[in-house]
């Protein structure tokens, strides 16, 4: 009888899932009377968790596009905000606009916002990728960092629609029938079974034709289109599922605040996207929950504590922060930290086996 072998990235899903329902669980039942967040000294909630889960999707699909594709993007916050915003706007057309009474009021229509603002915002990354994507090296990264600042300035500046710089309120709390989402411990499963799903699709997409064909891309552009490979295809391919994974992502933390503004999708987001996914490892799929855990965590605590130490306001020096922390990974631990690792772990094995 053939014995059934458990590869290493389904151990990883499934070690995953259990110890995040275990997280999960521990906030729900209470057991002698701890919630979750007294095992971390309440520097990590459910709150942190659940965005930790909504950053780690976006961080998977720009995994996807810079590590694997190989294209830079300082732009992915523009894609959040564009899920974010298309998701609140229409989820909220009834009671802001009087427009698709009784539809917009049922408890489905917020999941198909969801899913029209992905498709949207696909569509918008088809659209611009074509002309964007043809540009290299920091050409692109200027190009797509403008990008996000347009998305960024719109999205203050269409008040009709967006609410402006006050932001979009009444964004109402998903629901199946009459079983709410809600409170924060239903939205955490909801979060983070949305972001293993989409751990699941992308470790797919890697060892699949396309993902060879991203990593020919990354290797050697003029090589891979030459032996045959769509490079044009296979770039636009990336980026408009990089943005409909962000877009997704801005749909979850639309409907987990109720509310939307144009403040979390700034240049300080792209940085601190970018910035996690180098701190987990570009080229890893597994590097995007522990990139976001580290940098999201370390964040909180700089807020907390940059003020009390140093007398200065923490989120006038994040971003040089980020800027160092960068820095640093890219000179000591160039490949991330799962690879990183892997490669510290594989030394050691053939120094004990020489010295075996």
């Amino acid at each position: 009888m053939k014995k059934l072998r458990i590869g290493p990235n389904l151990a990883g899903v499934i070690i995953l899932a259990v110890v995040l329902a275990l997280f999960g669980a521990i906030d729900i039942i209470r057991p002698f009377g701890l919630r979750f967040s007294d095992l971390s000294g309440r520097v990590v909630t459910i709150d942190t968790m659940i965005r930790i889960g909504i950053l780690t999707i976006v961080v998977v699909g720009l995994n996807l596009l810079m590590g694997y594709a190989g294209q830079v993007s300082l732009g992915q916050a523009g894609f959040y905000a564009l899920g974010a915003y298309a998701s609140g706007i229409l989820a909220t057309l009834a009671s802001r606009h009087g427009m698709l009474v009784g539809v917009a009021d049922t408890w489905w229509w917020p999941w198909l916002a969801i899913l029209i603002g992905m498709i949207l915002t696909g569509l918008f990354a088809f659209l611009v990728g074509k002309p964007i994507l043809r540009l290299k090296g920091n050409y692109l990264a200027m190009a797509t960092l403008g990008l996000g600042f347009i998305i960024s300035i719109l999205s203050g500046q269409l008040s009709t629609l967006t609410g402006g710089y006050d932001g979009l309120t009444g964004i109402p709390r998903l629901r199946i029938g009459e079983f709410a989402l809600w409170p924060a411990q239903r939205y955490y499963f909801l979060v983070w079974g949305a972001a293993i799903a989409v751990i699941v699709v992308a470790l797919n997409i890697v060892h699949s034709r396309i993902g060879r064909a991203l990593r020919a891309i990354h290797t050697n552009e003029t090589a891979a289109n030459t032996s045959g490979v769509d490079t044009e295809h296979y770039k636009v391919l990336a980026l408009v599922i990089s943005a409909m994974l962000a877009s997704l992502a801005g749909s979850l933390y639309a409907h987990f605040q109720s509310a939307v503004s144009p403040s979390p999708f700034g240049f300080k987001a792209s940085v601190e996207l970018v910035t996690m996914a180098a701190v987990g490892g570009l080229s890893s799929i597994w590097g995007a929950p522990l990139g976001v855990a580290v940098m999201f965590i370390l964040s909180n605590l700089l807020q907390s504590q940059i003020e009390a130490v140093f007398h200065i306001r923490g989120g006038e020096y994040e971003l040089i922060i980020y800027g160092l922390v960068l820095v640093l990974i890219m000179i000591f631990m160039p490949q991330g930290a799962i690879s990183s690792l892997g490669a510290w772990r594989r030394n050691a094995r053939r120094e004990k086996e020489g010295a075996a």
